[in-house]
């Protein structure tokens, strides 16, 4: 457990968690530095702090694209992406952050992972 139910990104992994319980894993990650500011993993393999700076390149690719393109007016409100067995989600925020999710695609139903994102997302703005 890398995070104190104190600050609103520790609030927001805890919610996430009683909703998902059997997530792979979750971390709320500033967007500007890459760092994690909250996280939790149910699975040793995956360490959602490393993963969260990779996923700020993603983040900042998609938006120097849409910038390319001139896609005015538009945000991206999450992203994602489907492996073999896992989702990945990120849900982006008005305020640099975004959610990093990881679940079983087996045990978990898309649009209840990303209600579940869209639900706690306005926790952190």
């Amino acid at each position: 457990m890398a995070y104190s139910t104190n600050n609103a990104a520790g609030k927001v992994v805890q919610e996430i968690i009683n909703d998902l319980p059997g997530l792979v894993a979750v971390a709320v990650v500033d967007t500007t530095s890459g760092m994690s500011l909250a996280s939790h993993t149910n699975s040793p393999s995956i360490n959602p702090d490393t993963a969260a700076a990779y996923n700020t390149e993603v983040v900042k690719q998609k938006q120097k694209a849409m910038a390319a393109l001139k896609l005015t007016g538009e945000v991206i409100e999450d992203i994602l992406i489907t492996l073999s067995n896992q989702i990945h989600l990120l849900k982006i925020t008005e305020n640099n952050k975004f959610i990093y999710l990881v679940v079983n695609s087996r045990d978990t139903n898309l649009a209840i992972a990303r209600e579940v994102l869209r639900s706690h997302a306005p926790a952190l703005n």
